[in-house]
């Protein structure tokens, strides 16, 4: 076998510019020696070497720290140590004796390719995973933020301009294929690829591990049943609402307590601003066209939080719809809003339950029968429920009886659609519902689950 040695340096580093004896050694050796130096084509001066140009080499090789020695028999990489150890230098080389004069062991330094952004960079220069994304190339004096403005991508805030290194890293969240198509992305009916969604996803401002999430969310949207066609379509308030249960919510750092429906966290708004820019730029939904909403509602900007599981009494949402036990979830829902459930003074899960009812009777208005609602219960009122001794069902049961009205065939609430979570601040009894949308059967949306993958 014919043995081969690679050594990555770099000036810049004072272990590898102790090293210099040892260089020389290597080459008078006899065995095959290539030097790539990654700051200064003058070093190491011992040895000739070459310029890693744009540092396209230390990228292929995977060089973390440097100096690297890596050992080849017929081309093929056997093995590498970094830093210096001499016992480890003369055990990979076969040589003995080597840097007899200088200390037994020093650590290295940080190579340049793996400096803060450059990873990102060389990857999107150099990586084997290309996108197939339209390019949009920009004059150099031009403002990407205001370029986005002008060519309609934004939901009207600013994006974080999608670079290729941008949506590259973003892409090392998920291991799912760049080319995989998710569904066809209404209202256009376009391809949606996990490219695609990654691409919206960095413009949203989420974080490469928030891409797994993002991905379930997007299926769900394209679920036939959820029909986000008509949700685009209808001229009622309504948009989607993301509720998140699972391991995923703390993984990705999620807020379930204080402030939960309002801003201030990092995943839930941008999660659920993901999901609606996918709809506008790959779908082609914009306000004013197929978006026909009278008047929307700004949970049309992103509408994203997750279950306070850990707190509950009850067994997480996503349990009762389906999804595994212990399983990361999302529950798509078709919804607006925020109407207050004030309730300061009940005491028993039956007159707490009056309260809710109150709220709903007025919910529209009273002929408005056979909608779908969220009901978010604070840890107060699920104090109440809990010191009762009620489950979900027991409320879900109870709050249907109260609601029930002798001249109406319909109910006020369509059956399977009513979403019951915990989530909030653990001070101030206020609960909140948040109104669906009454349209159902083929022409409506069904609230959708899907479970997180990888």
């Amino acid at each position: 076998m014919t043995k081969q040695l690679t050594l990555v340096v770099k000036r810049d580093c004072p272990t590898c510019t102790l090293l210099e004896p040892v260089y020389a050694a290597l080459a008078a050796s006899g065995i095959a020696l290539d030097v790539w130096t990654q700051d200064d084509p003058a070093f190491p001066e011992s040895v000739s070497g070459a310029l890693d140009e744009g540092l396209e080499r230390s990228f292929r090789l995977g060089v973390e720290i440097v100096p690297t020695l890596i050992r080849r028999e017929d081309g093929e990489e056997v093995e590498r140590t970094w830093g210096w150890d001499r016992a480890e230098w003369e055990r990979l080389t076969g040589l003995e004796g080597l840097g007899a004069d200088l200390p037994p062991f020093r650590p290295g330094c940080g190579a340049k390719n793996v400096e803060p952004g450059m990873p990102e960079a060389l990857a999107a220069r150099f990586g084997s995973a290309r996108l197939k994304s339209r390019r949009v190339p920009l004059a150099p004096l031009e403002d990407e933020i205001e370029a986005a403005y002008e060519r309609g991508w934004s939901d009207g805030l600013p994006v974080v301009p999608p670079t290729e290194a941008r949506v590259l890293a973003m892409l090392d969240g998920t291991t799912r294929d760049p080319g995989e198509v998710l569904g066809l992305a209404p209202p256009n009916l376009q391809p949606c690829t996990v490219e695609k969604v990654a691409v919206n996803a960095v413009m949203a401002g989420c974080k490469p591990e928030y891409l797994p999430l993002v991905l379930a969310v997007v299926e769900a949207a394209l679920d036939d049943a959820f029909c986000m066609h008509g949700v685009l379509a209808t001229t009622y308030y309504i948009g989607p609402i993301v509720i998140v249960n699972g391991p995923v919510r703390r993984a990705i750092g999620m807020n379930a307590k204080g402030n939960v429906l309002g801003q201030g966290n990092r995943a839930n708004a941008t999660v659920g601003r993901a999901l609606q820019l996918v709809v506008r730029n790959v779908g082609g939904g914009k306000p004013q066209g197929v978006d026909r909403a009278a008047l929307g509602n700004p949970g049309k900007y992103t509408f994203c939080f997750p279950e306070d599981e850990e707190g509950s009494a009850w067994p997480p949402l996503s349990e009762s719809r389906g999804a595994g036990k212990g399983a990361s979830a999302v529950t798509l829902f078709a919804g607006y809003g925020v109407m207050g459930v004030v309730d300061q003074d009940s005491r028993t899960p039956e007159a707490l339950v009056e309260t809710f009812a109150d709220v709903f009777r007025g919910l529209e208005n009273r002929n408005r029968r056979n909608i779908d609602a969220v009901v978010v219960v604070s840890p107060e009122h699920d104090r109440v429920f809990r010191d009762g001794g009620w489950s979900r069902e027991d409320f879900e049961v109870a709050l249907r009886t109260a609601l029930h009205e002798p001249g109406h065939s319909t109910p006020k609430l369509r059956e399977g659609g009513l979403l019951i979570v915990r989530a909030g601040g653990g001070a101030g009894m206020f609960s909140a519902i948040l109104p669906g949308w009454a349209a159902t059967g083929p022409v409506g949306s069904i609230p959708v689950t899907k479970e997180v993958g990888t």
